[in-house]
Formats: C-alpha cells, sequence, structure tokens
C-alpha cells in the first residue's frame, strides 16, 4: 500500500488523459492572438473555455496600465501588504470598487479563491454557523473548513431548502449565521434566486454573502453582477468578486456594506500572509473597472453570443444544463466519452473545457463553454460548426452501438 492508492480513481482517468494527443489537463498553448484565438498542438484554436467574459486581456488600456506599472513599480510585491505596504494602485483600486458597489469597505487579495477565504474564515468562527448552497465553489468550502465553523449544505439554488435549515438550526447558533451563495454558478451556468434568499435571510435575521466571481461585469447595471439586476445589492451583507475573468487581470476582492469589515484585514490570513497583487495585476485590474462599468456594448454581445451558441447547440440535439447565460454547459455521458468528445472538439480548431468528478456538481461529464464579447461571428461558426461533427459522430457511433 502506498500513499498514493487513494487516488487510485483520479490517477486512473488521468492516465487515461495523458494517452491523448492532447491532454486536457492544463493543455498548452504556444501563442495567443487574441482574447479568443491561439495556438495549441500545431493546431489554431478558437477559444470557448476561458472565462474572458468581456474579452479585456488585450484591451490596449489595460496592457498599458500593466506596462505601465511595471516600468514604474517593478514586477513584484515581494510581500504582504501588512508587512510592505500598499502600492498606489492597491489603494485606489479598493476606493473605486467601493464607490462602483456601494459599499464602504472593500479588500483587495491576491486572487478571487484568497477572497472567498478572507471573508469566509474571517467572519465565522467556532460559534457561528454557515450554510451554504451544495454546489459552491471549493474555495468556499475550503473557507468553511478553515472558520472551524458548523458548516450546513441546503439544496442547489433552493429559497425553501435554506428556509427549513435555518429554521432547524436556529435555537441552537450561540454565534452568528452566515449564509453563502453564488450569483452564476461555474459549472452548469445556472443563476441563483438572490433575490428569494435575501428574504429568507431576512426573515430569519441572518446575513447573507454572495459569490460574484462569474456573474461581476456580466449582469445588473454597470455589470454588478446578480444581486444588482435582481435590485437587492443593498441588501447584500458581503461581496467577493475576482479579477481573472470579466476585469481580464489576476485577483479577487471582498467587500461589505458593514464599515468594520474593511478594518478586519489584519486578521484575514490569506491578505496577511501572502504577497500582495503584482503592481502589473491591480494596475490592470483598475484600468478595466471603468471599462466595466461603461460597457454596455461588450455585454449586449456577450449576451447575444450565449443566446445564439445555446441555440445552436439545442438544434444539434445537445441539451444545455441551464437557460441562456454566459455559461453553456453539456452534460456528455461518461470520462472516457468526455476525453473523446473533447479531443475531437481540438481536432476540430475548437477549445472548450472539460470537467469531470469530482470537481463538478451530481458527478456529472461536461463540455463547458464560455463566452466572451471579444467572439466573432467567425468564431460562433467554429464553435457550431466543431459541435455540429461531434453530434454527427455521436448519433454515427450510437448507431453502430444499436447495430451490435
Amino acid at each position: 500500500m502506498t500513499i498514493f492508492d487513494k487516488f487510485r480513481p483520479f490517477l486512473d482517468r488521468y492516465t487515461l488523459a495523458e494517452q491523448m494527443e492532447t491532454n486536457p489537463f492544463g493543455m498548452p498553448f504556444s501563442a495567443f492572438t487574441s482574447p479568443t484565438r491561439a495556438a495549441g498542438n500545431g493546431r489554431s484554436l478558437v477559444l470557448a473555455g476561458t472565462n474572458n467574459y468581456l474579452g479585456l486581456t488585450f484591451d490596449p488600456r489595460v496592457k498599458r496600465a500593466a506596462k505601465d506599472a511595471i516600468d514604474a513599480y517593478g514586477t513584484g510585491t515581494t510581500g504582504s501588504r501588512m508587512a510592505n505596504g500598499s502600492y498606489r494602485d492597491h489603494v485606489s483600486l479598493e476606493e473605486g470598487l467601493a464607490d462602483w458597489l456601494g459599499m464602504p469597505s472593500v479588500v483587495v487579495t491576491t486572487t478571487g479563491y484568497q477572497a472567498n477565504l478572507a471573508a469566509i474564515a474571517t467572519l465565522a468562527g467556532p460559534k457561528d454557523l454557515l450554510v451554504i448552497d451544495r454546489d459552491s465553489h471549493a474555495s468556499i468550502y475550503d473557507a468553511c473548513t478553515m472558520s472551524r465553523a458548523k458548516m450546513v449544505r441546503f439544496a442547489h439554488n433552493d429559497p425553501k431548502s435554506l428556509d427549513e435549515k435555518l429554521a432547524k438550526y436556529k435555537g441552537s447558533v450561540t454565534g452568528s449565521t452566515i449564509v453563502v451563495i453564488e450569483g452564476l454558478y461555474s459549472m452548469f451556468g445556472d443563476v441563483a434566486p438572490v433575490a428569494d434568499f435575501v428574504e429568507v435571510c431576512k426573515k430569519h435575521g441572518v446575513y447573507i454573502l454572495i459569490d460574484e466571481a462569474h456573474s461581476i461585469g456580466v449582469f445588473g447595471e454597470e455589470g454588478r453582477g446578480v444581486a444588482d439586476q435582481a435590485g437587492v445589492l443593498d441588501e447584500i451583507d458581503f461581496f467577493t468578486g475576482t479579477f481573472s475573468k470579466s476585469f481580464g487581470s489576476v485577483g479577487g476582492f471582498c467587500a461589505s456594506k458593514h464599515e468594520d469589515f474593511g478594518r478586519l484585514q489584519p486578521l484575514m490570513r490569506s491578505y496577511t500572509f501572502t504577497a500582495a497583487p503584482s503592481p502589473a495585476d491591480a494596475a490592470a485590474a483598475k484600468a478595466a473597472l471603468p471599462i466595466v462599468r461603461d460597457g454596455d456594448d461588450l455585454r449586449d454581445r456577450l449576451w447575444k453570443s450565449a443566446h445564439r451558441v445555446h441555440q445552436g447547440l439545442k438544434q444539434l440535439g445537445f441539451e444545455p444544463c441551464s437557460p441562456p447565460s454566459p455559461i453553456v454547459a453539456v452534460e456528455i455521458g461518461s470520462d472516457i466519452e468526455g476525453i473523446m468528445s473533447w479531443t475531437q472538439l481540438i481536432e476540430s480548431g475548437l477549445y472548450v473545457n472539460l470537467a469531470l468528478p469530482p470537481t463538478t456538481p451530481q458527478n456529472a461529464c461536461l463540455l463547458r463553454l464560455s463566452l466572451s464579447a471579444a467572439h466573432t461571428e467567425e468564431d460562433i461558426e467554429t464553435i457550431l460548426f466543431a459541435f455540429g461533427k461531434l453530434a454527427a459522430t455521436r448519433e454515427s457511433m450510437g448507431q453502430s452501438h444499436a447495430a451490435e
């Protein structure tokens, strides 16, 4: 027996992937020519799995800000803000986000993952209760573990289930209760009924935290997210987001309508005990913020592509996992079928995400697309053409099995 035996199911799956011409787990790219085009394994590929929702990674204003920051401040911060101090763009980025969201307390972190650790693991302790959506992101689960608070899960996107859980545990909590949801769920692409969740939280007098990592920049007025689109942003207690998607940078933030939240920075382990965001990352996110705020044209293009791809996949015989959103996922069957299907899409010039258990809800095997405002008409045609070839192959294989 070895320490690796407990990983055998995963290692068997990974070994299968390694035997393919292109490994879907961490595929190497040799060049990027635009937000939606890259070269990999000797092929020119359309990118439909990058979460680059507004296409800002190649925006000249964002690139220039990052380059200027390197010239002014160097390549790295070499330590945390608690130890090494804050750079100009760290502070001005927090101020800009606070103004945009209408929340007085904003803390910028090095990644979006660390934003959830900073907020949840700091706010909750052994006497508190965390009630989270069953399909929450790994960073939320990890933050709950770090907090040492009791964690309870409710059925995905189900306000009635949340109501029942809060009623059940109400008398046993000596501290505070925080409900944790997401705006747009990253695997299936489904949107939370945020207004309903807020009503349940108000009924029970508990706090609510929303992770808008995939929805910020995409939903709501000025791209402020699902809570804003639902008209309840001012009733959200805590808000987390990331710069690695719509903002075209790297980093994250946590925000709150409670002023004391910002004073907890020294207690946030993922803020205090890790290096601060690089000058280039902070400057890029700062430069992206006004583009996101004023990006109605970008959002219009993104949603147009999302609806077109969603409808096109349905016409090809695929059944998307949720109504139209910038994330379009289709369930594909077994692990082997998923790997083979992903490989065929690569051969057709299309890169999407292959998502397999245990990283997916309900142990689903998914081909996951994320659309971008930068996708051209030709890009969308390539996406649907590649899935059309995949549909024909799947139909042919089904007929072959039926004949046997």
